[in-house]
Formats: C-alpha cells, sequence, structure tokens
C-alpha cells in the first residue's frame, strides 16, 4: 500500500505518467495516460487540479473550502488523495 507522507509540508502532483485536462466533450476533467483516459467526477477534478507539486494538501484544502464555501473537507480530501496515490495518479515531493 502506497500512502502519502506524513510531512504536512508534502506536496501532492500529477504523477509523470498521467496528464490532467478539462476534455470539453466530456465536460469533465480527465486524466489521460498511455494507454486510456479516465473522467474524475467533479470534486476529483477540482482536487487534482490544483496537485500541482506546489501546494502543500493544507493549501489545497483551504483553496477548496473557500471556493465551495464550506468547511471540513480535510478527511475527504485526504481520503481521496489516499486512494489516488495508490492508484498512482498522485506523486509526493518534499519542500
Amino acid at each position: 500500500m502506497i500512502e502519502q507522507p506524513d510531512n504536512a509540508g508534502s506536496r501532492p502532483r500529477i504523477a509523470r505518467l498521467y496528464r490532467l485536462q478539462w476534455e470539453e466533450a466530456q465536460q469533465a476533467h480527465v486524466l489521460l495516460f498511455p494507454e486510456g483516459m479516465i473522467k474524475l467526477n467533479g470534486s476529483a477534478g477540482e482536487i487534482l487540479r490544483r496537485c500541482n507539486g506546489e501546494r502543500p494538501m493544507a493549501v489545497i484544502v483551504a483553496e477548496l473550502e473557500v471556493t465551495f464555501a464550506t468547511t471540513g473537507l480535510t478527511a475527504d480530501v485526504e481520503s481521496f488523495l489516499t486512494a489516488a496515490t495508490e492508484k498512482g495518479w498522485v506523486e509526493w515531493s518534499s519542500p
């Protein structure tokens, strides 16, 4: 099992094998990779488009909470990023 680093300053980014883009025909963000495409739901797309290797997870959560005028997203974002890491979609870098 691959897990995200415990270091609060670690920064998620899209894994090198994948490319995130908005796909007009799908009306959704997608992850492209050599063997195909993964259509993302709205939440996944919003999280992954912020995973550029520059923002720590806490900043991503804060941005999402401001964008969607809500609070308490930390557990959901952590859960998604853990699953995305396990699937190989996300890599983590240290500050």
